[in-house]
């Protein structure tokens, strides 16, 4: 891979340092969006003037904090639900239609066999460190078939280090925060191939495939990504499947809504999923 398709370190830790400020932006104005607060106020609560708060927000996030935080309302992504329909219809059947991050992105995935699941990865190597993304520091777990965990970091590290030991309780874990650096530059720069390893039922690898063809910029609610898999009925399962994803950003479980434009429970924070979907939303 050329070393140029990678982003830097330090672009990536600037862009992190950018995004705790963004955060705090959305999840005050999620906190009072029917309220519609000014550009002064939200610079207010992060601690900057209007003016660069202006500038940092529309480095970071390619627009401006205006057209950025429209997309941050329960209304507009109600909105996008209905315009997505047609859309996740032909991009959910054939993974071909629309920006699709399977393709944009390169990924690659495979699922263990019935037989490595069994045998809970006792023949596997996980290579973990810690790395800064544009949407903060994330627990990296990368083995020679592909990336098999990213976790944004919020609370305890440890945590997080033992709900992965957890789903790979044989696996040799070896520290390495070379390997976990390269893996952010690769999944961030999108524009290098990224190859992931799926461990779970066939049911949860069904649906983080489908997942993987939402088109970037578009909501799915979990009816449309149920009947995408096999029936609009199982959306509770969808649900189930969609939580116990711990493959963040890369399978893009940000992108599914409530039909009503509401959210269960996102296992990374409410504030740092609508960076996500604002970001790709603005940027399509």
């Amino acid at each position: 891979m050329p070393k140029d398709s990678v982003s830097s370190p330090s672009s990536i830790t600037d862009a992190a340092r950018d995004y705790t400020r963004v955060r705090d932006a959305i999840a005050y104005v999620l906190e009072r969006h029917e309220d519609q607060p000014s550009l002064d106020a939200i610079a207010a609560r992060v601690g900057l003037s209007s003016f660069h708060f202006q500038r940092l927000f529309t480095r970071w996030a390619g627009v401006s904090p205006k057209r950025f935080l429209s997309y941050v309302t329960v209304e507009h992504a109600k909105a996008r639900l209905e315009e997505s329909a047609s859309v996740l219809e032909a991009a959910l059947a054939s993974g071909l239609s629309g920006p699709s991050r399977l393709h944009d992105m390169m990924v690659s995935v495979e699922a263990i066999t019935p037989g490595e699941y069994k045998a809970q990865g006792s023949d596997l190597e996980i290579r973990y460190g810690v790395a800064p993304t544009p949407y903060g520091d994330a627990l990296f777990l990368v083995s020679a078939r592909g990336l098999c965990g990213l976790d944004f970091i919020d609370d305890d590290l440890s945590d997080l280090m033992r709900s992965a030991r957890d789903r790979w309780p044989l696996s040799r874990f070896v520290d390495d925060s070379a390997a976990a650096r390269t893996a952010a530059g690769q999944v961030f720069s999108e524009a290098a191939p990224v190859s992931l390893l799926l461990k779970g039922t066939p049911w949860q690898t069904q649906v983080w495939t489908a997942l993987l063809r939402i088109p970037a910029g578009t909501i799915a609610s979990y009816g449309q990504v149920a009947e995408a898999v096999c029936s609009r009925r199982a959306s509770r399962a969808v649900g189930t499947a969609v939580a116990a994803n711990h493959i963040g950003y890369v399978i893009p479980c940000h992108r599914v809504l409530r039909s009503t434009g509401l959210f269960k429970r996102y296992r990374w924070g409410a504030p740092r999923r609508w960076a996500m979907l604002a970001k790709e939303a603005s940027a399509a």
